[in-house]
């Protein structure tokens, strides 16, 4: 399974016990969904395997986990918090408007945005006491288009991510505990702007940026 980049364990570091662990397992489980794309290009076959996450993550409101660890942290550290099965499988939809048009179209992007993003944030949001922050969710559709962008071997899908993520970005001043979703958020707008080569996750001026959002909220 793939890890945690450097850029979200930093903001997870500034997430205190026991709401870091339950942010931690969506956050793992949005990898988790993710994989399933990067693990190959049939698509049917992808949309299979997100069809069993969305089933599996619906069934978790009625009966035990299997024996799968992002299934298993969600249900230890999610749904006592107040997420349901049924919420987090929504996700599945966002990383299943990627898989059929050769080139993304503005329907998908959106549905990506929102399914991804939106929820990934709003979840997070929720998690850390501030559920009715709607900025949050809106920065999360930026932060995932901006992360579509960074990993796709599409040229014109990205370009239309970041266009789209550009539109997304506000002024608005972050509260204390939702910082660690903010400094993810600056990032997405740093990495949005024209003519930025892609930096590492981790690397030096990054974590300043982080840094400097934590402080300040901006």
């Amino acid at each position: 399974m793939a890890d945690l980049d450097r850029d979200r364990l930093l903001a997870l570091s500034y997430i205190a016990l026991p709401e870091r662990l339950a942010v931690e397992a969506l956050w793992r489980l949005d990898l988790a969904l993710g994989a399933v794309l990067a693990g190959g290009r049939d698509a049917m076959l992808s949309r299979i395997k997100l069809a069993w996450w969305r089933e599996s993550l619906e069934r978790l409101d009625r009966e035990p986990p299997p024996a799968e660890p992002a299934l298993q942290a969600a249900a230890e550290h999610l749904l006592p918090r107040g997420l349901s099965g049924a919420e987090l499988s929504a996700m599945e939809g966002g990383w299943a408007a990627l898989l059929d048009p050769e080139v993304l179209g503005d329907e998908e992007i959106e549905l990506y945005a929102a399914e991804r993003g939106g929820r990934l944030f709003g979840y997070s949001a929720r998690l850390l006491g501030v559920g009715d922050w709607q900025a949050a969710q809106i920065a999360g559709e930026a932060w995932a288009l901006v992360d579509l962008a960074r990993h796709s071997a599409n040229q014109p899908d990205a370009e239309t991510a970041l266009a789209a993520a550009r539109t997304r970005f506000t002024a608005e001043r972050w509260p204390s505990r939702l910082r660690p979703l903010g400094m993810l958020a600056a990032l997405a707008r740093r990495d949005a702007e024209a003519e930025r080569r892609w930096e590492e996750p981790g690397a030096p001026r990054r974590m300043m940026r982080m840094l400097r959002h934590r402080l300040t909220g901006r």
